[in-house]
């Protein structure tokens, strides 16, 4: 499964629904991947305390499989953009997971649903 951020940001502001559902595919033993994208925009966030960062990066670290965005996910995410105008990082998640062949964990099913061959999964 590709994870997107709003999902990352739901699971450490301990929405209950979220939890249960990451911690239950990590004893499956699925693997989750993040784009790197992803991990930009929750590594960004202006308020983080120095405490709740190195807590946030170790959790990226222990519980997902990083995915740089690279020439053929780049490739993808372009024709994504021509084809329905999403924003960039937006379209740099899809492309991931069109990529990967996964599903795309979300809460953004509005901007996502546009995007074809995305199989999406809400959460």
């Amino acid at each position: 499964m590709t994870i997107d951020a709003n999902i990352i940001i739901a699971y450490l502001a301990g929405d209950r629904k979220v939890v249960e559902a990451v911690s239950g595919w990590r004893r499956e033993g699925r693997v989750l991947f993040l784009p790197s994208v992803v991990e930009t925009e929750v590594l960004s966030f202006s308020e983080w305390i120095d405490d709740e960062l190195i807590i946030t990066e170790k959790f990226i670290y222990e519980n997902f499989t990083s995915v740089s965005f690279d020439r053929n996910i780049a490739r993808i995410a372009a024709g994504i953009r021509r084809e329905t105008k999403l924003k960039f990082p937006d379209a740099a998640i899809a492309a991931t997971a069109i990529f990967l062949q996964t599903p795309l964990v979300t809460r953004n099913i509005k901007d996502f649903k546009k995007v074809p061959r995305l199989e999406i999964l809400a959460l």
